[in-house]
């Protein structure tokens, strides 16, 4: 379930107080937003902070979903054709790999227990799913990677 959010002014509000460039908000005349400590830029209206990327989508499509979706995975990249609106799992489905990955491959891991395989697993509405174990990282890669575009469609993100 989606934590709730602060109210959005609205699109009218928003675009009498800034203008969109190229992913960018300016206060008119000056830019706008700071990165905060997650990598998202945040701009301050009358004291209450907001993520530039829902001030955005706000400004051209006129509603905020739950969840905004940056294609390319950078958190910074604002630009409006770079965001678009997911599910909580389509969100994550576009995730990169995690910091602690050691095979390279986005939902593979090594089983030295399990006679030296490669294991490939994915999530899917927020439910594991094993893909299989394999003998080689390779075809572990190329199965994870069928599999995910496949399940994920337009969100799928293979690192």
């Amino acid at each position: 379930m989606p934590k709730p959010r602060i109210k959005i002014p609205s699109k009218e509000k928003l675009n009498e107080l800034f203008d969109y460039k190229n992913g960018e908000l300016w206060r008119k005349p000056e830019k706008a937003g700071t990165l905060d400590g997650s990598g998202y830029v945040q701009t301050g209206i009358k004291g209450v902070y907001y993520k530039n990327h829902r001030l955005i989508f706000m400004m051209h499509h006129g509603y905020v979903p739950d969840y905004i979706d940056h294609i390319d995975g950078d958190k910074a990249n604002n630009r409006i054709e770079n965001l678009r609106a997911a599910s909580h799992s389509e969100n994550l489905y576009n995730r990169k790999f995690q910091k602690n990955n050691t095979s390279g491959v986005k939902g593979v891991s090594y089983e030295k227990q399990y006679k030296k395989k490669w294991k490939a697993k994915i999530s899917v509405d927020g439910k594991e799913m094993s893909i299989g174990r394999f003998e080689t990282l390779e075809e572990a890669k190329k199965a994870i990677k069928a599999t995910r575009e496949k399940l994920h469609g337009f969100f799928a993100n293979h690192g």
